[in-house]
């Protein structure tokens, strides 16, 4: 993955989506990501990769403790789901290669990096702790990429 590129974008409705969240933080998403996952197949009845659009999403980010609320899921409406609104709005977005097709840990962290530690503080905009992975059938291509929202709003004047 070269540069990550950054593109104001807007969200003109909410999105609804239904999955399962847990309390996560810096040293246990890594496994909590895919504990979820597991669990969030078993209850949809659907294989590993077969729900399109994917979401993993973080909000309420703790800067001290390193916390935040992890939600993953997608658009299957299932009553033994949690629910939870992407708000409409404006965000950034930046699109993820994985190094090598399989590292997607890096290339994520690569570009959260580049955005909260470049980007974000160079720009007219401040963040709301609030971003989300986006994965579409591109994830599972030749040439696999997703994208990454990270919500935004133009800072007061």
């Amino acid at each position: 993955m070269g540069k990550p590129i950054f593109t104001v974008t807007e969200l003109h409705e909410d999105i609804q989506i239904w999955g399962l969240c847990k309390q996560s933080n810096d040293k246990t998403q890594s496994k909590d990501i895919p504990t979820i996952s597991k669990k969030y197949y078993e209850i949809t009845e659907k294989k590993d990769g077969e729900v399109i659009p994917f979401f993993v999403l973080s909000q309420g980010y703790d800067v001290q403790t390193k916390d935040f609320l992890l939600f993953v899921g997608g658009l299957i409406v299932e009553k033994n789901l949690d629910t939870f609104t992407i708000p409409k709005g404006l965000y950034v977005k930046s699109t993820v290669r994985p190094k090598l097709n399989l590292l997607w840990g890096l290339s994520i962290g690569e570009a959260k990096r580049a955005f909260y530690m470049e980007w974000l503080p160079k720009s007219n905009y401040d963040e709301l702790n609030m971003e989300y992975e986006y994965h579409t059938s591109k994830a599972k291509s030749k040439n696999p990429e997703i994208d990454i929202l990270f919500a935004i709003k133009r800072k007061a004047d």
